[in-house]
């Protein structure tokens, strides 16, 4: 992790809370696509006042809806016990974590992984505009969704790809599991979602040129994330990397004004009174 990369000042209070507060379970999409320069990543940069990285660039993605876990949701690709195995949880909460992220790509990027059957992929979005509209406002789940478009959710457009738990020293936490999907054809992403300001596709590399130059602002994950995907040239080679994937959580290590990252590993990181014992069995939804 680079020295360069910090946190905002306001994201870390003085005095970590004890005791820490609990992560919410989320998903995040990195969303891929294959152009002549390569391939390229859909980032939105959030809204400056946010309570949690306003400001910042980020893949979309949001906390998981108690709703996503509706076993009634047609379902196609791996089995939920698939991503339970892959992401280490119960099998109630992998399956929310997939849907939850088809619900959010959708939501934040108007890109839906779902199609009427298990070997197709809508590829005109237009006509669930509402319902896109409904299930951001929370009127409408998921699975309502799908049933009434008579759609099958694609799970086999996802692959797992990391699993990151927010600092201990903050009082915003997220227990998040990353995951990458191939933009499907005929469809577009677009910015249209009241939490992003902007909203782009971009060579990883680029965008992390744009944050070496101070254009843009980083999280840890989002910064590692960038750098992994660099080394992939188009999407099939992203999609076919085997993962192991186990939890990161960095720490906060204060120098003077600045908030730098730290994790395991790192000499600072086992010395810091905030040490997160990250066995397996001790994790949210275990």
């Amino acid at each position: 992790m680079p020295k360069e990369l910090t946190l905002p000042s306001g994201l870390v209070p003085p005095e970590p809370p004890d005791p820490p507060v609990t992560p919410k379970d989320a998903a995040t999409v990195m969303l891929v696509r294959d152009t002549a320069a390569g391939l390229e990543v859909f980032l939105q940069r959030r809204v400056r006042g946010m309570a949690f990285a306003g400001g910042m660039t980020v893949f979309p993605g949001g906390g998981v809806d108690r709703r996503d876990a509706d076993t009634s949701i047609a379902w196609h690709g791996p089995a939920p016990e698939w991503w339970a195995e892959r992401f280490f949880c119960d099998v109630g909460l992998a399956r929310a974590l997939v849907c939850a992220a088809v619900r959010e790509t959708f939501e934040e990027s108007g890109v839906l992984l779902a199609g009427p059957d298990g070997d197709s992929v809508v590829a005109d979005v237009r006509p669930f505009a509402a319902a896109r509209e409904q299930l951001v406002n929370r009127e409408l789940s998921l699975a309502g969704f799908l049933a009434e478009a008579g759609l099958v959710l694609r799970a086999d457009l996802l692959r797992p790809w990391a699993n990151w738990l927010t600092p201990e020293q903050e009082t915003r936490r997220f227990d998040t599991r990353f995951f990458l999907a191939r933009l499907p054809e005929g469809q577009l992403a677009d910015g249209e979602t009241s939490e992003a300001s902007d909203t782009r596709w971009q060579r990883p590399g680029d965008a992390l040129d744009d944050w070496k130059a101070g254009r843009d602002g980083l999280l840890p994950p989002t910064w590692t994330t960038l750098a992994e995907l660099e080394d992939c040239g188009t999407v099939a080679e992203a999609m076919v990397v085997e993962r192991e994937i186990s939890v990161l959580m960095p720490k906060v290590a204060r120098d003077g004004d600045t908030l730098r990252i730290v994790l395991p590993g790192d000499p600072l990181y086992d010395g810091s009174p905030a040490h997160l014992d990250a066995r397996p069995d001790d994790r949210i939804g275990r």
